[in-house]
Parts: structure tokens; sequence; C-alpha cells
């Protein structure tokens, strides 16, 4: 399916003297795990609740599968489902029961909800465990039981607020593996929040980054780190000293300079080159073994942006 699930144009948010969102803009295709990142306070969950209709803007507009945030609140929550800070089970019933649960809220008939409970239970590997009650669960076996719940209606587009905070690495791990496969398999629209720049990069398609209220980049993750700047160069070898270092300072095009334990890094300028940096070192008696260029991390492409915004202001 293609289109647009979420259109977000210039929409505000104040909580009294507090700038919330600060005329935030972005668009999601539909299809896609959409990555929302930003430090903690710079309106991630704020956007999440606006575009629910949980809170009321103060300024743009918004929609969410065609609905507008405004007027069809009631429609966008039919068709969506959310994880957000609770994860809405409770702890004294079973898995089957809690999904049974929520199925009749859904009011999902029945048979067809008896058969989705079993393939969203085994498709996330809790199947066997049905009957057994949550309270006795691990963290992250309850995680992805929240997750089940979230898509047991089937819902267009589903919203995850740090889905793996707080797991063990394991307990992510799989949870990531799972989220990816039912994405693909469920044809959702995943919009998910997430400290964890190394999940991002692995299941989003398109990411968003927001600081202070304001979106300040869109686009895949090669995208946004092509965006922040050249990749460095790494220049390794036994004899490369200090003298070098001094040498290569006063070369064109080196836009920042590190001595490393067996060589340097070098950012350069748009249009250098590494090849006369190489000759020069060779010239001036340092042995080469190897030239590396390495490419933004997003970890590191997410730093620097958040660093060079200097807009003023707070967010929740």
């Amino acid at each position: 399916m293609t289109g647009v699930a979420i259109r977000a144009t210039d929409i505000a948010k104040q909580f009294g003297k507090v700038t919330a969102l600060d005329h935030a803009t972005f668009e999601v295709p539909r299809g896609i795990v959409f990555g929302f990142l930003g430090p903690n306070g710079a309106g991630k969950t704020t956007v999440i609740r606006t575009l629910l209709g949980l809170l009321r803007l103060d300024g743009g507009e918004g929609s969410v599968l065609g609905f507008d945030v405004a007027t069809q609140s009631d429609s966008i929550r039919e068709r969506t489902g959310a994880l957000l800070e609770h994860d809405g089970l409770y702890k004294r019933l079973t898995a089957e029961q809690n999904l049974d649960f929520w199925g009749r809220v859904w009011r999902i008939p029945r048979a067809e909800r008896r058969r989705r409970m079993e393939t969203l239970l085994t498709r996330l590997g809790l199947w066997e465990r049905r009957k057994d009650a949550v309270a006795e669960w691990s963290r992250g076996m309850k995680q992805k039981l929240a997750v089940a719940r979230t898509l047991l209606h089937r819902p267009e587009l589903v919203f995850l607020d740090e889905p793996t905070a707080g797991l063990d690495p394991v307990a992510a791990a799989a949870l990531r593996d799972d989220l990816e496969h039912l994405a693909s398999e469920e044809g959702v629209t995943v919009f998910l929040t997430t400290h964890n720049l190394a999940e991002a990069e692995r299941l989003c398609a398109r990411i968003g980054i927001i600081n202070k209220g304001r979106v300040v980049a869109l686009g895949t993750p090669a995208e946004l780190r092509d965006a922040v700047g050249s990749a460095s160069i790494i220049i390794r070898g036994p004899s490369i000293t200090p003298a070098h270092v001094a040498m290569l300072r006063t070369r064109a095009g080196i836009v920042n300079l590190t001595l490393l334990e067996d060589g340097v890094q070098l950012v350069l300028a748009p249009n250098a080159t590494v090849t006369p940096l190489v000759r020069a070192l060779i010239e001036h008696g340092a042995e080469i073994e190897e030239v590396r260029r390495e490419r933004p991390t997003l970890e590191r492409t997410f730093l620097d942006l958040i660093a060079d915004d200097g807009h003023a202001g707070a967010a929740t």
C-alpha cells in the first residue's frame, strides 16, 4: 500500500511556558518502519499523543491514515495500535485471557479472535506459555505480549514508544527480530521511538530526528549520515609520529585531524583527496600499512545533528 500514513505540518504544543512542539513538520510513508529519535525531553511522546488525539494541538495540522487529528481522533484510534508507557496487561490473567479480553474490547468475533491470538503468540514464541499468569513472566516476555495486544485488531499503523527500553540485550534483540518480522508479515506501518541508535539503523527505512520540539532531520539512515559531513579517513602505520601530524596540519583540505595510537584519523573538506596526504607522509619517512575510509555512524550523525541545533527552547 502506497501513500502517506502520517502527515504533520507545523504542529505546535505548549504546556504553560514550556514549548513541547515547535512547528514540527514531517511525513511517514505507509508500510515502513519509521524511527523517531531524540534526546529525553525532545517531544517524541508528545508527538504520539497529539497524533492519537490524546492531546489537543495548539497550532498546525496533522493527519493519520487520512483522518484529521483534531476532528477525527476516534477514527484514528480505531485503526491504530499503541504501546506507550503502560503495557495494558493484567498481570493476574494468563496471556490467553489478556488477549481474549482485548479482543472482546475490539469486538473481534470469537472464532477470529482465537485464530488471531494463536497466530500472534506463535510468531512471538509465546504460544506454549499462553496458559501461564503474566505475573510469572520475564519483562521481555511481557513486552512481547504487549506487542501482540497492540497488533491484535490488525491495525494499519502502530505506535511503539521505546518498546525495548529496560530489556536485557538478549531480550531486546529477540524483540527487535520479532518486530522486524511482524512488520513485514503484517504489512503495517510502524512508528518507533527509541534511544537505541543501532536498533533504529537496523529496523528503520526512514528516520526523523527531533530536538527541542523541532524536527531537525528526515531521511534514510544513509541520507542522514551523508548529510552530516564527509567520511573520516584512517591512515595507519607504526612510524606515524606527532611530527607527521604537525606536517599534515599545514596541508590544505583537512577539516579535522586526530592522532591515533598507530596512525591518524582525518576528516577532509568536500573537494579534498587523501592521495597527496599519503604521499606527503611517505616523503616524510612514514611507513603506511593501511588507508581506510569510514562512513559516520548513525550515532555520530545523531550527536552532530543535536549539537548543531542551536535553537533555543525547551520540550517535554
